[in-house]
């Protein structure tokens, strides 16, 4: 059983193959052998017990389905794994295995690894979309449009001030998601009530090494302090939204009274089954799917975090998919509009012509100078 029919036609095969289920056994296999490792590193274990771990995981084979199943039972994946990775271990290793470490630590872990690659793969589609924005921006910096106000005719204003607003709004919240991301990607090691017990005080020493190895920032528990998955999931929301923001423009530009603006034609894209002569905004309607569910992902992060004392019941648990769920979305708006805006089709004859039926005049006051700035690396 596959859910790729739900999957796939709101993400990218990338971000999806960075949540599967082998990613995250592989990422859970990673944090036990980089526990071991740095252990070993300091003292705890000898290296060869070290390596025997790192050795026999690796060789180890796990259907996701079964473990699944035993995940389900014991409420944490961490508790089948461990023991089914005991098991084909023997003597010290399998005793050394998981020393000092609780299953929240592996799920906190885990996910942050999965957020840290998640978000390069969005920042790179969410650049394509600023950057081709910026380039019809810059291109229609000087061409006259109506603008909208209220979904009205309003004064004019360059059409390109409408790209650009969007590309800085996407370059923004991108910016914010790896700022988000690089400040609380933190690996995950307090044992079992946070507080490091059974790692001989070594345990910040244990948990930087780690940190290095997994591509994570090193720093204290956070195992019932929950800021830093919200803060991630909530920049993850706001570049959907902003992603959204054009989608919206962009879909009413296209429409047939209208025709400012389309997408970009592409064999078995934006057709329809019943009416051969429509030529309908899909990618537009990715990115809008998106920013509607996107928005009560954001809200679950809040709602789970009061969490209770050392660590909670029910919140964290329900954080791993809901962040997961949120950079699926993203990914698959973002891809979207990187084919829609660097393939964007925009008609000067069709703005031309709506300007002077607006009979509101050419002037676009400073719309040239504000393109600039917008797209130039001072900050408003």
């Amino acid at each position: 059983m596959s859910d790729w029919l739900r999957l796939r036609p709101a993400a990218t095969p990338a971000m999806i193959a960075v949540f599967d289920d082998a990613a995250t056994i592989a990422q859970a296999r990673s944090f036990e052998i980089a526990l071991a490792r740095a252990q070993a590193a300091h003292g705890l274990i000898p290296a060869d017990v070290a390596e025997a771990i790192a050795q026999g995981l690796a060789a180890a084979t796990i259907d996701p389905a079964d473990l699944a199943d035993e995940a389900a039972l014991a409420g944490t994946l961490a508790i089948p794994l461990v023991r089914r990775w005991r098991g084909v271990l023997t003597g010290a290793a399998a005793d050394a295995l998981h020393r000092g470490a609780t299953s929240q630590d592996v799920a906190d872990s885990v996910m942050m690894m999965q957020v840290t690659a998640a978000s390069r793969l969005l920042a790179a589609d969410a650049r394509r979309v600023a950057a081709a924005l910026a380039g019809h921006a810059v291109r229609h910096r000087a061409t006259r449009a109506i603008g909208r106000t209220l979904l009205q005719d309003a004064v004019p204003v360059a059409f390109g001030l409408r790209l650009a607003q969007a590309a800085r709004g996407i370059a923004d919240a991108t910016r914010l998601l790896e700022t988000a991301v690089a400040d609380h990607a933190v690996v995950q090691l307090g044992g079992a009530a946070g507080t490091r017990a059974g790692l001989d005080g070594q345990g910040a020493a244990i948990a930087a090494h780690m940190a290095a190895a997994l591509g994570l920032q090193a720093r204290a528990p956070w195992h019932a302090r929950r800021t830093g998955s919200c803060a991630i999931g909530a920049a993850a929301g706001i570049l959907t939204g902003a992603l959204g923001k054009l989608a919206r423009d962009v879909a009413l530009l296209a429409q047939n009274a209208v025709g400012e603006a389309h997408e970009p034609r592409i064999a078995g894209r934006g057709g329809s089954s019943a009416m051969a002569h429509k030529r309908n905004p899909t990618g537009c309607q990715v990115a809008l799917s998106a920013a509607t569910r996107a928005p009560g992902l954001v809200a679950s992060l809040l709602a789970a975090m009061p969490q209770e004392q050392e660590r909670g019941l029910g919140g964290w648990q329900a954080e791993a998919p809901v962040l997961a769920e949120l950079f699926l979305l993203a990914s698959g708006s973002a891809a979207a509009m990187a084919v829609v805006a660097e393939g964007l089709e925009i008609d000067g004859a069709a703005i031309a012509r709506h300007l002077e039926a607006a009979e509101a005049g050419e002037d676009i006051g400073e719309s040239a100078a504000i393109i600039a700035r917008l797209l130039g690396s001072d900050e408003d």
